[in-house]
Formats: structure tokens, C-alpha cells, sequence
């Protein structure tokens, strides 16, 4: 089953400094029938206007993916963590026993970000956090892991959960698989072009909820990146 989720029907709100899209239920945008989908609760299709941001605010026991699709995020916490995160890089955060942090944007432009939420499988872990760049031409034509709590993908970012995201760039016509394992849920949405998914189209930030499907064929009608993440 593959459920395309069109970017224009998303709920959301604009605050002015924050131009926001919810894939699912968040904030004032209430959807009790779209909750989520598997343990990914939470994907915000965020931009943020020059110089502003999200002020110190607290998270527990959440595992939090900022994928930074242009421009960039400067990050500061509780635990003394500082940094910026730039297009096509990740951070993660798990916020475990509990972590206040704040996000600008302190570039002369409007950055464009895409924020996961995962449901942590280590309840009551100390918290954490690091970033990383992900250079896109290392993951021309494939999927690369970006973040993972899985086995085996030791060069991802850690996150606290049995889940993976993945980020991939494909020229118009290409095509990549992707085994999706028995029980197990992925939700994708290009950030950038169209592609198809085992024949269903998905157009550009719209997301694409994906279920019983052992194998994943996406062709790229166009130019695209993408991001995807791969739960129970």
C-alpha cells in the first residue's frame, strides 16, 4: 500500500518568521485520524525566515531528525551543545530524560528544513545530541543512512530507536530499490522533484506512506532528492 500525502492538502500554519507544514498531527493543526505513521510521529515541513528561530523550549524522550534542505540552523542546549547545520547535512537530537534547546536561522536568508520525530525505544536515556555534514554527491543514485539506531549502520548519526533515515539524490530517469523488511513502515517525501514509487507518483514535498510493500522501485521523473525513513 502506497498512500500519497499531496503537499498542498497538509495541514500547517504561518506565523510570519515560521512558514510551517505538518505531515501529520502537530500543534494547532489537530488530525486524531493521522497521528502518525508507525513510530514516526511528527515530520514539519519548516521555513524560517532571516534571523529568527524557535527560542529555548524542552523535549523528553523523543528522538528528533532536522534534515536542513537550504541554508542553515544554528543549534544550542542544555548540555552546552552548539552548532550549525548546513543544506543536505542532519542533526539529531535524543532527548531522553528531558533537554531544553533553541534553533535559528542566523543566515541573511530563509533556511528550509525538514524536522523527524521519532518515538524513542530507550525511554528515560540521557539526552544527546550531534550533527554531521552529508556531502549529496556521496549519495548519488543510492540511499544513504543518515541517521539509524539499527545494526549494522555504524556510520550514521545514533539515534535511540529501531529506525533509519535515509537521504538519496537521482538524476531524471534513474531508478534505486529498497527491501522494505515484513512489519515495517517507511514514509517518504521528495524535498526536491517527482518521482514514482512502484508506479504511484509522488510530487514534489508531497509524502508518500508506505506499507506491505516488500520492494521499493523509485524512478525519478525529474531531478530529485530524497528523504525517507524506514520504521516499525
Amino acid at each position: 500500500m502506497i498512500e500519497r500525502r499531496p503537499f498542498a492538502k497538509l495541514g500547517g500554519a504561518n506565523h510570519g518568521w515560521l512558514d510551517a507544514k505538518h505531515h501529520f498531527s502537530f500543534a494547532g493543526h489537530y488530525d486524531p485520524n493521522n497521528m502518525g505513521w508507525g513510530r514516526l510521529r511528527v515530520w514539519n515541513d519548516d521555513t524560517i525566515a532571516a534571523n529568527s528561530g524557535f527560542p529555548s523550549h524542552p523535549h523528553a524522550d523523543m528522538e528528533i531528525i532536522t534534515y536542513v534542505r537550504t541554508g542553515a540552523i544554528t543549534h544550542q542546549d542544555s548540555m552546552g551543545n552548539k552548532g550549525r547545520t548546513g543544506a543536505g547535512d542532519v542533526q539529531v537530537m535524543s532527548a531522553g530524560t528531558g533537554v531544553r534547546h533553541a534553533e535559528y536561522n542566523l543566515e541573511p536568508e530563509a533556511t528550509t528544513l525538514f524536522q523527524i520525530w521519532i518515538e524513542t525505544d530507550k525511554p528515560g536515556a540521557a539526552p544527546s545530541w550531534d550533527q554531521r555534514p552529508f556531502p549529496k554527491d556521496h549519495r548519488d543514485g543510492r540511499f544513504e543512512v543518515l541517521a539509524s539506531g539499527m545494526a549494522g549502520d555504524a556510520e550514521a548519526l545514533k539515534i535511540n530507536a529501531d529506525a533509519r533515515v535515509l537521504g538519496a539524490t537521482l538524476k531524471a530517469g534513474e531508478e534505486i530499490r529498497y527491501p522494505l523488511a515484513a512489519g515495517r513502515r517507511a514514509y517518504l517525501v521528495p524535498a526536491v522533484g517527482a518521482v514514482e514509487i512502484n508506479g504511484v507518483a509522488i510530487g514534489p514535498r508531497d509524502g508518500a506512506a508506505i506499507k506491505d510493500e516488500a520492494d521499493l522501485t523509485i524512478r525519478a521523473l525529474e531531478d530529485a532528492e530524497l528523504v525517507m525513513v524506514d520504521s516499525r
